[in-house]
């Protein structure tokens, strides 16, 4: 029953899709035929078919020799996905202007010409600020008081960064910002909080990103946890390999004693479903540690808040919902989730959910920024970690 449920479902999200591009399709094509007379109509669609197929063409593998034009599609389709949801959004409200105009009998004739220009230059400024908003990157400061001791009054200072998306779009440029700017704050702990993939390991290999994650410093270690998208591209093990290689523990459902305080790495919700023995649940995961000593958890979708409270965990970190990533997807993502970006207090529990690092699909953001976290956990005793409010500032592009 549930194979045939999924198959249904995608049989009908593959038809909304068809029906969605041809919607696009066919306004553009109106656009073509105002401005190049005479346009061949087999050779539109069929460019435009491609185009609006190009992501799901760059994920096919490739033979060797081809696999540049295979990345070059997946580049391409990322940004039509961005031009999808623009035209998704603004080409109804355009034809309802062409309706009301009609009724009263006012349609201009250059109507079809004019809004086309009219789109193309909203078009223009969204990727250009959307570009803006996930290219350059703003650094979120939490403050933590947490009522337990790890043995030293001293805050302890932890950089987080989650979905990085590392592969064809999000490269070494991006990441060597990242590591530059976690280096910056000096952090006692580094922590990775899942998708540091965009699916496939090829491209991170390939372009040997590895080599940029190595110069994250840390004064008691980096530590990662699985997204969904590692799960996707299907590499995990390769990938725990690779990072423990430049001295990056991948946890997997796993507790990590560090600089008095426990750092609890969950496997990713998608283990339920792609791997035989699921996850273990939180108080499971924490059974036979010192509750006195504060806790660190690492999970990438940012569910359970109530049953992590009540384990007694005291730091919360996740990533996964990008914020919805570009506008108004947020409003999704908040019904979707209890917390899907920001700060939560949740009993004794601190929740902090990033927008993410990098993007997934096309690099752009709207209503959400590109960010990184930084952490001052204070214990008990201590109330604040300086003198300084607590600030977002920007990083340079």
């Amino acid at each position: 029953m549930k194979t045939l449920q999924r198959i249904a479902s995608g049989v009908l999200m593959l038809l909304g899709l068809v029906l969605v591009n041809y919607y696009i399709g066919y306004h553009l094509w109106l656009l073509v035929q105002e401005w190049l007379p005479g346009s061949y109509p087999a050779l539109f669609w069929s460019l435009f078919t491609v185009v609006a197929l190009a992501y799901v063409i760059g994920m096919i593998p490739w033979p060797q020799a081809l696999k540049p034009t295979g990345r070059l599609f997946k580049v391409v389709g990322s940004y039509y996905l961005a031009c999808m949801e623009f035209a998704i959004l603004l080409l109804p409200l355009t034809d309802l202007v062409y309706m009301l105009l009609y009724w009263s009998g006012k349609v201009p004739d250059s109507f079809v010409a004019d809004a086309g220009g009219v789109l193309l230059v909203l078009l223009a400024l969204f990727l250009i600020w959307g570009s803006r908003n996930a290219w350059s990157t703003v650094v979120r400061n939490h403050s933590l008081p947490i009522a337990k001791s790890r043995g030293t009054r001293k805050p302890l200072t932890v950089a987080v960064a989650s979905d990085l998306h590392l592969g064809n779009i999000v490269g070494n440029r991006h990441l060597k910002k990242m590591v530059a700017e976690i280096n910056r704050m000096q952090p006692d702990i580094v922590l990775l909080a899942g998708d540091v993939l965009d699916d496939s390991i090829e491209p991170f290999v390939r372009n040997k990103m590895s080599e940029q994650l190595k110069l994250l410093k840390a004064r008691y270690g980096v530590y990662a946890v699985l997204g969904n998208h590692e799960y996707y591209g299907g590499s995990i093990e390769e990938y725990t390999q690779v990072m423990k290689s430049i001295g990056i523990r991948v946890l997997q459902d796993e507790v990590v004693e560090t600089a008095g305080v426990y750092i609890v790495g969950r496997k990713d919700k998608t283990a339920e479903t792609m791997e035989a023995g699921g996850r273990l649940s939180v108080p499971a995961l924490l059974e036979g540690i010192d509750h006195s000593k504060p806790v660190i958890m690492m999970d990438h979708q940012p569910t359970g808040f109530g049953a992590a409270a009540q384990a007694g965990v005291d730091v919360l970190l996740s990533g996964h919902t990008h914020r919805g990533q570009i506008a108004p997807n947020h409003w999704i993502t908040k019904r979707l989730f209890e917390l899907d970006w920001g700060y939560l207090q949740k009993e004794n529990l601190h929740v902090v959910v990033s927008s993410g690092f990098g993007t997934w699909g096309p690099p752009i953001r709207l209503a959400s920024r590109s960010e990184l976290i930084k952490l001052e956990v204070l214990p008990e005793g201590r109330t604040r970690y300086s003198e300084e409010p607590v600030s977002t500032k920007t990083v340079l592009v």
